[in-house]
């Protein structure tokens, strides 16, 4: 969340970086001018030597090529806003009074989970507050942290949030959903401006607030945003990774000048504050959990001042070199992003410059926003996709199988060009159109509302993007899906922030959820026909933590392989469904189909046909 100059004018402006640039070219130039004048003195002299004829041949110049866009055409996938379907309908509030407090533009998050178990994915909307605890005026109408939707099976939802444990009030950000203990009901954690809450699933739609008993509170004055449950550890139960933002108070943000050109306050630059550390909270097996963050290495300081690194926004896992053990990416903003590799003893060293995604290819680190990671080609290449700040590309660097060295090929792609001028939050990869390749969605808002009175390219509501894959062997390789394919229910602009997909219907496709700042949630069901084919896996460990989160899915077909990972967290605040949907496309021919689960034990899945749910359990060591 990186404001321009236009926002801050205490910021280097451009003229000013343009004079700079400019003195470094005059300086190259010099040196240059130097160089050829010293080599014709020693050519002078090295001719004058000689007695034989020089003889001059004419080099033959490359031919250059011209990277055309591919000669397709994305397929239709239309979505219908389905949003009426939540009942009363849902507003995020984020007691934005006129003071332009930096929390006031930067939630809230979402998450699909089936809190119920009875086999659909419900809906958890988080929200801040109508009005500051400080703001003299009465709140219009209790606060809750987040709002709880139950589905029908069909996709019809209810509100089921009076009742349920989840009506206290907190500044919420960050949503992470998970079963923590094992026990088959699904937990819920809320980061948070202020202190984070847990709350415990006691079923029959009620959830329990374990925070303090647990210890995952935070500090009073942390601000909690990105969060996800993984096992680290590899000791069979969920441990809690929370990123913390910034360093921040009332009094330090509002004792600051930001202003618009032109007059009138502006949101701040994270610049201006300083990072704080992540919590990693380690599952003590009991119920409680053990802050070691310290201890695990994740805390990154400036090597100059000693003050934390970190501002972080965006989190998933992903075992980046496939040595068993599950790695931390972490998206930071206007600071360098981070990759924690994991040791294999309960700590992790920070290598994303070795790595290649701390920065962009100039070095410069950007404003991170949502991430995510998947295997979307079909040959394993990992990409880990970053949402930017405007005029900032979307990243999605890319290594291979077994490597942890990435190379952003967001320009190559497509991807980059078509992603520069929004400023992207929540993000993630699906199979829009089931065909076996993963597309990639972005929710899209700026962070003022008179952005487009100092910067004309700029709009406070931006459209969605949905990025199609057309296949590696396009140079091309995502496609801009417009509202002719899409539908204009799907890329009306709004203020996007959190985003998140599940199938709420039951039909085999992806529908998605995005959240606005301060404004109502849009859900947007798929309602493609394209007639491809897919199969759907929900996972159940045993040895492993029961959700199975960090197991990956093969299906090995005729002509290629599919891998997909069970992990929820990814996007920006939010969490998608925890079940796994692979798309196949037309009359693919499954060879095999296996799990390899979180603890490295393989299991073959016996092939039953396809456009159905297989639901796997771990089987004993014995039996895998």
């Amino acid at each position: 969340m990186k404001s321009q100059h236009e926002l801050d004018p205490g910021a280097p402006s451009e003229a000013d970086e343009q004079s700079d640039a400019a003195i470094a070219v005059a300086l190259k130039r010099s040196l240059l001018v130097l160089s050829v004048a010293a080599a014709a003195v020693l050519v002078a002299v090295f001719l004058g030597n000689r007695t034989e004829p020089v003889v001059v041949t004419e080099s033959e110049l490359s031919t250059v090529e011209v990277r055309e866009a591919p000669m397709v055409d994305p397929p239709s996938v239309r979505f219908t806003d389905i949003s009426g379907q939540l009942g009363q309908g849902f507003v995020h509030r984020n007691a934005a009074e006129g003071d332009k407090l930096l929390p006031e533009t930067m939630g809230g998050g979402c998450a699909f989970l089936d809190f119920d178990n009875d086999g659909d994915q419900d809906l958890l909307l988080v929200n801040s507050l109508s009005h500051w605890p400080w703001d003299d005026a009465p709140q219009a109408e209790p606060s809750a942290g987040g709002a709880l939707f139950a589905n029908d099976g069909a996709g019809r939802f209810s509100d089921v949030t009076a009742g349920s444990g989840l009506e206290q009030p907190l500044y919420g950000m960050g949503v992470a959903v998970g079963d923590y203990d094992n026990d088959g009901l699904v937990d819920v954690f809320l980061s948070a401006v202020g202190r984070d809450r847990l709350l415990h699933n006691e079923g029959g739609g009620k959830f329990r607030d374990v925070t303090d008993e647990a210890g995952v509170s935070g500090g009073g004055r942390d601000w909690g945003t990105g969060c996800g449950w993984c096992d680290y550890d590899n000791d069979g139960d969920l441990d809690l990774f929370v990123c913390n933002y910034l360093n921040w108070s009332r009094e330090f943000d509002a004792a600051q000048d930001f202003q618009l050109v032109g007059g009138g306050r502006a949101y701040g630059r994270p610049q201006n504050f300083e990072g704080v550390f992540p919590f990693l909270y380690r599952n003590d097996g009991d119920g409680r959990f053990t802050e070691v963050a310290e201890s695990a290495g994740l805390q990154v300081r400036n090597a100059a001042t000693n003050v934390p690194v970190a501002k972080s926004l965006g989190v998933t896992f992903v075992d980046a070199d496939e040595d068993g053990w599950i790695d931390v990416i972490v998206a930071n903003d206007t600071v360098q992003n981070f990759l924690f590799h994991n040791m294999q003893d309960g700590t992790f060293r920070e290598v994303a410059i070795d790595a290649g995604i701390a920065f962009d290819m100039n070095g410069a680190a950007r404003g991170a926003m949502g991430i995510d990671v998947a295997r979307f080609r079909d040959n394993g290449a990992l990409g880990i996709a970053i949402g930017n700040f405007s005029n900032e590309m979307t990243a999605l660097y890319v290594s291979y199988k077994g490597e942890m060295q990435f190379m952003d090929e967001a320009v190559s792609t497509g991807l980059g060009p078509n992603s520069r001028l929004e400023l992207s939050f929540g993000l993630f990869f699906f199979d829009c159109d089931l065909d076996g390749r993963l597309d990639i969605f972005t929710a899209n808002g700026h962070l003022e509302e008179e952005i487009n009175r100092v910067q004309p390219s700029q709009h406070y509501e931006q459209s969605p993007h949905l990025f199609w894959n057309c296949g590696a062997e396009h140079d091309t390789e995502f496609v801009t899906i417009g509202a002719s394919s899409a539908g204009e229910d799907l890329l009306r602009p709004m203020v996007g922030r959190g985003a998140a997909f599940a199938d709420i219907d039951s039909d085999g496709d992806l529908d998605l959820v995005i959240t606005a700042i301060g404004g109502a949630a849009r859900l947007v069901r798929n309602d493609q026909e394209l007639e491809n084919d897919w199969i759907r896996f929900r996972l159940t460990g045993s040895t492993s933590n029961r959700d199975a989160i960090g197991a990956w899915i093969r299906i090995d077909l005729e002509d290629r392989t599919i891998e997909r990972q069970v992990m929820p967290t990814r996007s920006y605040l939010s969490q998608v469904e925890l079940p796994v949907t692979i798309g196949l496309g037309r009359d693919a021919k499954v060879k095999s189909m296996s799990v390899q689960w979180p603890d490295g034990a393989p299991q073959v899945v016996p092939f039953d046909g396809v456009n159905q749910l297989y639901d796997v359990r771990q089987l004993p060591a014995s039996g895998g």
